[in-house]
């Protein structure tokens, strides 16, 4: 059984014209997709800026309404009761966030921007509490005196590290990660990142990890989804995604040759795939997408390997 299972998800958002400010149309942010993480397991959603993939990760947290889709956290169906502030599943499922700076509160020291989950679900003594708050620090490579800090003290890779120790503070089984190190350097992204896997093998984490890197990505995720339009275009292993041979949505050989090599020796070379996969794409679009210019339903291609083809 699938640790989160997410059934037909769709998401729009209301566009309004008018003097009365009438709905006159939707923005499908999200159309109708399908997928599940198993625990333990990181699941990569990939796609350009307004694809629609962070919708999905603030839809799953009941951030953001559904229009229509189902949700099941554990064999359970929690559609109805996403949005109880004290259900289990807000407690097993947390969020990294890309700006952790505008997730927290700037006035508040890191003591109690880590112990507000803990506050808000268990009930602990103040010795208690430090304790744990100074558990999650460790976790995290940081020292205990951290804790009586405030974030403008930090630097980003640290204010990020902090945003983890609270994501983690109620040992959820799932992390929604939406890009989390897009905006860190990128020696500290690896040091992150590095933070996130050691984490995962301790606690035995499912992550849902968000971004536009499929360098990052490849590093981290055994399964990807690549999304464009709302839609999935492609789906699979980590092996069956980066497999040239195979056959490829054209979006997402147009993403896997914009990963930078940094072998000097291999720049013409490379330079030659990203305009020749340019080309196609700009000849080719109009038959990997319908007329309406959405992205065709997924078709199975062997190995759990699914590409949005045309019939």
């Amino acid at each position: 059984m699938a640790l989160l299972e997410v059934q037909n998800l769709k998401v729009y958002f209301p566009i309004t014209g008018g003097i009365l400010g009438r709905r006159i149309g939707d923005v499908q942010s999200v159309d109708d997709v399908s997928f599940t993480i198993e625990a333990g397991e990181t699941v990569g959603l990939v796609g350009e800026s307004g694809s629609g993939k962070s919708t999905i990760g603030k839809a799953i947290l009941g951030l953001v309404p559904m229009t229509a889709g189902t949700i099941i956290f554990n064999g359970k169906d929690i559609t109805r009761s996403i949005k109880r502030n004290r259900s289990s599943y807000r407690r097993g499922v947390q969020m990294i966030f890309q700006d952790v700076y505008s997730s927290i509160n700037p006035k508040e020291r890191v003591l109690d921007i880590i112990a507000e989950p803990l506050r808000n679900f268990e009930n602990l003594t103040k010795a208690e509490e430090r304790k744990r708050v100074d558990e999650l620090l460790s976790i995290v490579g940081m020292t205990s005196d951290t804790a009586l800090k405030y974030p403008h003290q930090f630097s980003g890779g640290q204010r990020q590290r902090i945003g983890i120790a609270r994501a983690i503070a109620l040992k959820p089984k799932l992390i929604v990660a939406d890009e989390p190190v897009s905006a860190l350097d990128l020696s500290v992204q690896a040091q992150v990142l590095n933070y996130i896997q050691d984490i995962q093998d301790e606690l035995n984490l499912a992550y849902l990890f968000i971004s536009h890197d499929l360098g990052v990505v490849r590093h981290m995720c055994q399964k990807l989804m690549i999304m464009h339009r709302g839609r999935f275009v492609e789906t699979g292993s980590r092996e069956t995604i980066y497999d040239e041979t195979l056959p490829h949505h054209i979006y997402t050989r147009r993403l896997l040759s914009s990963i930078p090599d940094l072998n000097p020796e291999n720049r013409l070379k490379n330079e030659e795939k990203r305009n020749k996969v340019t080309e196609d794409y700009n000849q080719q679009l109009s038959k990997f997408y319908a007329p309406d210019n959405s992205v065709y339903p997924l078709k199975p291609q062997g190995n759990d390997h699914y590409v949005a083809f045309p019939d």
